[in-house]
């Protein structure tokens, strides 16, 4: 049985630092040039303890592991006894915001499922990014539906858009490395900053920026718009456009467009939507609606969809798994010292607030009118262990993030098949 490590962590622990995703070796295929910085030190070029073990992990070790299994399992597969009776006594005494499901899918072995108030429903602050990432793909298959999906990544790779205030303002820093000085250096996104699609990608789900998260989203609306055109299509040409329409018929089109992916992968609203984009520059052009929300069974039924390559095609969802890829120093659930050696797939997200009326304390990531932080995690271990876990909570007063980290190596030793020798 893997040891649960019980770890006494500093408080930069639970930072919310830059947590760099995608493979390290990917920097030729994609030309997301701070993968050109880790390559420097995965060669011991530069010297960092940042990176576990786990981090290293080639392009081509990622794969999915329910797309030779999709006869086995539906939307969600059937409660396992053995493994809901070991889950739930996890959260016997604990406070009842908390949520869970977790899902075995280890090679070799039966497909095992479990839940806790999977239903109930939480803000889904940052893991809402993955709606933007699937709708962006979703986008992207509509202007390339047949042919090489190569095709697709040129587009990524070569295509360069400005931030404009769509990104204003988020205090998440980039990092941001120049290939002739090798420099590295992170800070946050200016109106006048200029990424390809791939970077700004890479900086909606690595860091977890808003602004990227807006431009991105901006970005699956004006392919949407002007579909062949988009390849060709300049950022003054997208602001006339966003100019010229009605704010209302804006924010149906735009709230309609990230969310219909989920529901034709039998997500319901109830279970996961996203209502607004990421920052106030972007809620200038379009408007909010009808809020987001988020819960265990949604998130869930993605990851199970994702893993079968049913997120708008395989070649889709397998670059979507690649951009969850964490390869650095590891937040939250993934901080866990049982996962080190474990490659991580891994999207957070928390939202906080304070209520000066309301009684006891409060502060970052620990809220006292709600203190909501939610991790999607699959685990992939080098002896062919494969999981994942959405987890949500709501606990107020405290930072979460240490609750995550130790249910992580609970699980971690729950999941483990020689626990069952």
């Amino acid at each position: 049985m893997k040891k649960i490590v019980l770890l006494i962590v500093v408080l930069a622990s639970f930072g919310f630092t830059a947590n760099y995703y995608y493979p390290i070796d990917g920097y030729a295929l994609t030309g997301i040039k701070r993968l050109a910085y880790l390559e420097r030190v995965k060669s011991g070029e530069i010297k960092s303890h940042r990176i576990p073990p786990g981090a290293f992990r080639p392009l081509d070790s990622i794969k999915l592991n329910l797309v030779d299994r999709r006869h086995e399992v539906g939307d969600v597969p059937e409660v396992d006894p053995e493994l809901q009776d070991r889950i739930e006594g996890l959260f016997r005494g604990l406070d009842k915001n908390y949520s869970m499901t977790v899902l075995d899918m280890t090679e070799g072995r039966p497909l095992r499922y479990a839940q806790h108030r999977e239903t109930a429903g939480y803000q889904p602050g940052s893991v809402g990014k993955l709606v933007v990432l699937t709708a962006f793909f979703n986008q992207l298959c509509q202007i390339f539906p047949e042919g090489d999906f190569e095709v697709r990544r040129a587009l990524l790779k070569k295509k360069i858009v400005k931030a404009g205030n769509w990104a204003l303002h988020d205090h998440h820093t980039v990092p941001i490395y120049d290939l002739e000085t090798e420099k590295l250096v992170k800070r946050t996104i200016r109106a006048t900053d200029e990424f390809t699609l791939y970077e700004w990608l890479d900086h909606m789900v690595s860091v977890s920026n808003n602004g990227a998260a807006s431009v991105v989203w901006r970005e699956a609306v004006l392919m949407h718009v002007f579909q062949g055109h988009y390849p060709d299509l300049t950022f003054e040409e997208g602001e006339e456009y966003f100019k010229n329409t009605p704010k209302s018929e804006l924010s149906k089109m735009a709230i309609d467009l990230v969310n219909a992916p989920l529901r034709e992968l039998g997500i319901t609203e109830d279970e996961w939507r996203l209502g607004k984009f990421f920052t106030t520059g972007a809620g200038n052009y379009i408007p909010g609606r009808d809020g987001s929300i988020g819960s265990p069974i949604g998130l869930i039924k993605f990851v199970i969809a994702l893993e079968k390559g049913e997120v708008v095609d395989e070649k889709s969802s397998l670059e979507m798994k690649r951009l969850l890829y964490m390869t650095d120093r590891r937040i939250r659930y993934a901080a866990s010292k049982s996962l080190d050696s474990a490659a991580v797939y891994f999207k957070s997200g928390s939202l906080y607030s304070c209520d000066k009326n309301k009684p006891g304390p409060c502060g970052k990531y620990a809220g006292n009118k709600w203190n909501y932080m939610n991790s999607v995690a699959i685990v992939e271990h080098p002896d062919g262990t494969r999981y994942a876990v959405c987890l949500m909570t709501n606990v107020l007063h405290k930072n979460s993030a240490y609750d995550h980290l130790m249910l992580a190596s609970k699980i971690d030793a729950i999941m483990d098949p020689k626990d069952e020798d």
